[in-house]
């Protein structure tokens, strides 16, 4: 594997110069200095989130620091006078929705005679600063990911400088920031399931992904931090947690006095309530170990579900890819597993296409789905991402009708494994969190099992939050259907093990 490159990181010298006392007494001089908390006012800030997980942990660490300095929050744009749209760079058409929804908001900011400031947060702020600053002249502030704590003094300047337009910007990329000391804002929330984000960053180089150049090396948050996090959550009355970051599963915290790695804050965090759920996303199969498959056979609130990317089936393309493991070592680790953790449910990415991808080659992902038979798949076209290694280095030769009939191929495939795994839950009895409204009927109820299917089922007496013992009757390819039986608790639930197979006639 070839060392990290063409990364934009701060020096040590800058990093403690924009981290030196983050409310500190200089800080708060600082502010009162340049009026921060007074250009504020009573503006009111509405925030969009595109993009992963992450981006919407994220964006909950961007309205608790504008809060802490003086803005206000709407969830309606048109009482919003700043809206940031917190973006994903990952793919290109993620990128082409921030665009349009730019020229939007710029019609927006016409009506309204420029008084509507517009900015550009995360992955593509970072990633396409100069267009979006000299050739399109689009935003008023442009924040990379690690530079949320300055939005306050950047959306000062910006106000500032009206109406001259000039952008204020910072996207330089940190070693060191995790945001441990802020408490995020559930900006969106259902008040049941929350992000937590415990590291930042990727040092994985997989020669397709933009990530650790749009977001920097690893990071992870000190312990402490994130069970008083959790345990905040839990007081508040969430049900369920997800642990985040880009490489999850690699997180690992060391000071002077402890070391601790991702399957003991697992454990950890599921001691904190046991009413809380515990999952986390995105993990790699490289660092799946078996001390982190004990702790879901081990925690009964720790769910018996893991996202494990294998991106493709041929170990040609994957040592491409620089996944680091072959076909063989990712379907010994799938055994593995379901050996520990039976019942264990798996999902994954995969891409379509990937660089000299050859039709064997394909056909080695559509048998590796056929052995695996995961219960539901993320699936993508390739495309070319600008700085990685893939576009450096490697040529994007598979035709796009080439790459779009192989990807149907894909989705057919698993829509067919979906549909055939909910089926098998006909009969059985979920432990289910309810976490709101059925998106077709407010009479019904939509919730999750521990194994992070989707269930539908009448509301009658059960509320937003409760924990509910549902027998499956049918199911789609996507959803499962099912009839309530009862309230219950999580303790009670794992006491009378409620995920068992039972006739439906019984």
């Amino acid at each position: 594997m070839e060392p990290i490159e063409d990364l934009d990181v701060l020096s040590e010298d800058e990093v403690r110069q924009r981290e030196a006392g983050a409310g500190s007494d200089d800080e708060d001089l600082d502010r009162v200095e340049h009026g921060y908390e007074e250009a504020a006012g009573a503006k009111q800030v509405y925030i969009e989130t595109y993009g992963c997980q992450m981006n919407v942990a994220d964006s909950g660490v961007v309205a608790s620091v504008l809060e802490d300095s003086g803005y206000g929050l709407t969830q309606d744009q048109d009482e919003a006078d700043v809206v940031l749209l917190n973006t994903c760079a990952i793919r290109e058409n993620a990128e082409q929705k921030i665009r349009t929804r730019l020229g939007m908001l710029r019609a927006e900011k016409e009506k309204r005679d420029g008084e509507l400031m517009m900015g550009v947060l995360g992955c593509m702020a970072e990633r396409l600063r100069e267009k979006l600053l000299e050739q399109e002249d689009l935003v008023d502030v442009v924040v990379g990911p690690d530079a949320y704590r300055d939005l306050p003094r950047l959306l000062y300047e910006a106000d500032s400088r009206k109406p001259s337009g000039q952008a204020a910007v910072n996207v330089e990329l940190s070693k060191q920031e995790t945001y441990e000391d802020i408490q995020p804002v559930r900006y969106d929330s259902n008040g049941v399931s929350a992000y937590v984000s415990i590291m930042r960053g990727c040092d994985n180089m997989c020669t397709f992904c933009v990530v650790p150049f749009t977001r920097g090396r690893e990071s992870s948050r000190p312990v402490t931090t994130i069970l008083s996090e959790v345990a905040q959550l839990a007081e508040e009355g969430y049900k369920e947690v997800t642990l985040l970051g880009q490489n999850v599963n690699s997180y690992h915290y060391t000071d002077d006095d402890t070391s601790v790695t991702f399957a003991e804050l697992v454990d950890r965090v599921s001691r904190v309530s046991p009413e809380m759920r515990v999952r986390y996303s995105t993990s790699h199969p490289k660092d799946c170990t078996d001390a982190l498959l004990k702790v879901h056979r081990d925690r009964p609130n720790v769910c018996n579900y893991i996202h494990l990317p294998v991106q493709h089936g041929n170990t040609e393309v994957l040592d491409r890819m620089r996944r680091t493991y072959t076909r063989e070592e990712y379907l010994a680790l799938i055994e593995r597993g379901r050996e520990l953790c039976p019942g264990v449910s798996f999902s994954t990415d995969i891409i379509a296409g990937f660089c000299g991808e050859a039709e064997e080659q394909h056909q080695d992902t559509l048998s590796l789905m056929r052995e695996v038979r995961y219960d539901h798949a993320y699936m993508f076209k390739y495309s070319e991402r600008p700085q990685t290694y893939a576009a450096r280095k490697l040529e994007d030769d598979v035709p796009d009708d080439v790459k779009q009939r192989r990807l149907e191929e894909i989705i057919g495939l698993q829509n067919r494994h979906s549909k055939e795994s909910n089926e098998e839950e006909i009969g059985r009895i979920h432990t289910v969190l309810v976490e709101g409204a059925s998106k077709k009927s407010d009479e019904q109820l939509f919730g999750r099992t521990d194994t992070n299917k989707g269930v539908v089922f009448d509301r009658e007496d059960y509320e937003q939050g409760d924990y509910v013992k549902v027998r499956i009757e049918d199911c789609t390819s996507s959803t499962l259907l099912g009839t309530a039986l009862e309230k219950t608790t999580l303790e009670e639930a794992a006491r009378t093990d409620s995920i068992t197979a039972a006739p439906a006639a019984a």
